[in-house]
């Protein structure tokens, strides 16, 4: 008995015990394990399906990563989501295939999210061995197995068993992990649909982009511009979370991945608030929200600013997007509420639009869970957003055609009104005309009466002046030799001296009359045509500018005492036989004795200069002086 047992029994200990030692060799992964079978095409796994091992140091690799006593770290965690991806971590991700030689299916593997900057992929060789494959988005876009968007692995299918997958992934923005394991004919379905619906997309956006700009050279309303750049900005933003941006336009510059979404998320805001602010009139119609526009515009820029100079991270910031969206969509409400018809498709696009970037900012931070629907609301709302964006600008474009058309309803109405008017006036005054034409008739003939007797009165009048002039010539005359005669008299008094000239003006408008009087002539230049200045008893050369004083030229020049008191002095020093002694003459005036001694000395001068001279009144009044 004992040896029927060692016979049988031993053989199935020994069966049991290499089964366990081929299993801990070979690890399976319980649920992370998948069975190749060509009853699917597709299987998708979460990063809360998988099994994984989160290094904050930063510090293991792979040899570590794949030792027997490290391999229950490596689990699966259901409450992980991207919300708790750390970007200061490095993921090692760990996927187990129970291989299937007799399907005739080429499989592959390939992550969703075209984001993640760094990817090493650690293949089993079927040696026991392991080869590595690089990817990310820190690579050029022609490093990639496909020429697809997301990240790529054809896994071998020829020998049984279970081959286990590491993946290394480091990511400067929250990764969603998410790996797909699917047939090669399932792939080539899924991407030609994909691609032919961003074709729609990005089609219709175009479309909507040039019609518009066709209003816009129709209309030359700056608004149209605006929306115009708001959608190539949401273009190219969807294009850059696609990674359709960095296949097509920037694929041998993987750097600017990490830029680029925060610059068109930026664009998308300004445009908008540009666009809004523009179609609305929010600086009119609702100056509060207007400001409060300007200010969310303003954080999104400083925030812009701070990714782009200081940390990327700031891109990251996502949730704030819905501020500017959710002002603008009040803003329209509010107009809406206040009757402003033009609000109404408005309304509609950004309330879908703010349903839309709430839906992805909760499916980014994994409040809701993911889905392909989810994955591409954004999308939708910008699609419909466009779309009622565009009958908001027709709406407004048949609004404005009702306005024009009622004003210019009322404007034919008075045009009827003035034209009726019109003609009651030139009717009234046509009747005026008449009897005012007969009234003026009437009153020409009077004033032509009136005429030929003012006529006949004008001859008379210069008959009259004639006469007048004549006898003025001989009282001028009889003056002239009058004031000649006072003035010769032996002895005036100062007070009879004033009678003749009572102030300075008498004088200085005597010495015009008598310097100017037959004509004036500049002494720069001769000229004798002259202008006013802003001083008295002084006139302007015409030609040369040259501004001539009644004194220049004349012994008065310079002096500082009244022009009065200085005819006095020539009078009663050279004209009167009884001249005053210099002691009298500043005893009268009330001046200094040097002052009367130096102008008298001046004119001394003068007459000593010119000794045929017959010194007289207007001869010393006149006396030209070199030196002025």
């Amino acid at each position: 008995m004992y040896n029927l047992l060692r016979r049988h029994v031993w053989p199935v200990v020994i069966l049991i015990l290499i089964s366990n030692t081929l299993c801990l060799g070979q690890r399976i992964s319980g649920a992370a394990t998948l069975k190749i079978d060509d009853g699917w095409n597709e299987r998708i796994y979460a990063i809360n399906q998988l099994e994984f091992f989160e290094d904050s140091t930063n510090q293991l690799d792979f040899n570590d990563i794949s030792e027997e006593k490290f391999q229950q770290n490596i689990k699966i965690r259901p409450d992980f989501s991207k919300n708790h991806f750390n970007t200061d971590y490095t993921y090692w991700v760990k996927l187990s295939i129970d291989n299937s030689p007799e399907s005739t299916k080429q499989w592959l593997l390939e992550f969703y999210d075209q984001s993640i900057d760094h990817i090493i992929a650690y293949v089993p060789n079927g040696n026991g061995g392991y080869t590595t494959k690089e990817m990310g988005d820190n690579n050029p876009f022609s490093q990639r197995l496909f020429n697809h968007k997301n990240f790529q692995l054809l896994l071998e299918n020829s020998e049984p068993g279970i081959s286990n997958f590491y993946f290394k992934i480091n990511s400067s923005q929250k990764a969603d992990i998410r790996i797909a394991v699917r047939s090669l004919n399932r792939f080539v379905h899924y991407a030609l649909s994909e691609y032919f619906l961003y074709g729609l997309f990005y089609g219709m956006i175009l479309i909507i982009a040039f019609y518009n700009l066709l209003i816009f050279l129709a209309v030359k309303e700056m608004k149209y511009v605006y929306y115009i750049l708001y959608l190539l900005s949401v273009a190219l933003y969807a294009m850059s979370l696609d990674g359709i941006g960095f296949q097509y336009f920037w694929p041998n510059y993987p750097n600017w991945n990490a830029v680029v979404n925060g610059i068109f998320s930026f664009s998308i805001v300004f445009w908008a608030v540009l666009f809004t602010v523009r179609f609305l009139n929010t600086k009119r119609k609702a100056l509060a929200f207007h400001y409060s526009l300007w200010i969310s515009l303003s954080i999104k820029f400083v925030l812009f600013c701070l990714g782009l100079f200081a940390n990327n991270k700031y891109f990251e910031l996502t949730y704030f997007d819905s501020l500017p969206f959710l002002l603008i969509l009040s803003t329209s409400i509010f107009l809406l509420v206040k009757k402003y018809q033009a609000a109404r498709f408005f309304v509609m696009a950004y309330g879908v639009l703010f349903v839309g970037v709430c839906i992805k900012i909760l499916a980014n931070n994994a409040i809701i869970p993911h889905n392909t629907l989810i994955h591409y609301s954004l999308h939708f709302a910008f699609l419909v957003e466009m779309v009622l964006l565009s009958f908001a600008l027709g709406d407004r474009i048949r609004l404005m055609k009702e306005i024009r058309d009622k004003a210019l309803k009322r404007s034919l109405l008075q045009y009827k009104e003035n034209i009726s008017l019109k003609e009651k006036v030139n009717k009234e005054l046509e009747f005026k005309v008449s009897a005012r034409t007969a009234e003026l008739q009437a009153k020409n003939e009077l004033l032509e009466t009136y005429n030929g007797q003012l006529q006949e009165k004008d001859a008379e009048i210069e008959r009259m002046n004639a006469l007048l002039d004549k006898d003025n010539w001989k009282l001028k005359s009889s003056i002239k030799a009058s004031f000649r005669a006072r003035l010769t008299k032996k002895s005036l008094t100062l007070i009879e001296f004033r009678e003749i000239f009572p102030e300075p003006s008498a004088c200085y408008r005597y010495l015009e009359e008598l310097k100017w009087g037959d004509g004036f002539q500049c002494r720069q230049c001769d000229h004798t045509k002259y202008g006013k200045t802003t001083k008295v008893f002084s006139r302007r050369c015409t030609k040369c500018g040259h501004i001539n004083s009644v004194t220049s030229g004349t012994i008065f020049h310079g002096i500082k005492f009244p022009l009065d008191k200085a005819f006095y002095i020539i009078y009663a020093s050279y004209i009167t036989r009884e001249k005053s002694t210099l002691d009298q003459l500043a005893e009268i005036l009330d001046l200094r004795r040097n002052t009367i001694w130096a102008f008298r000395k001046k004119i001394q001068t003068r007459i000593g200069n010119q000794p045929d001279l017959e010194v007289g009144w207007e001869e010393i009044v006149l006396f030209e002086m070199v030196d002025f």
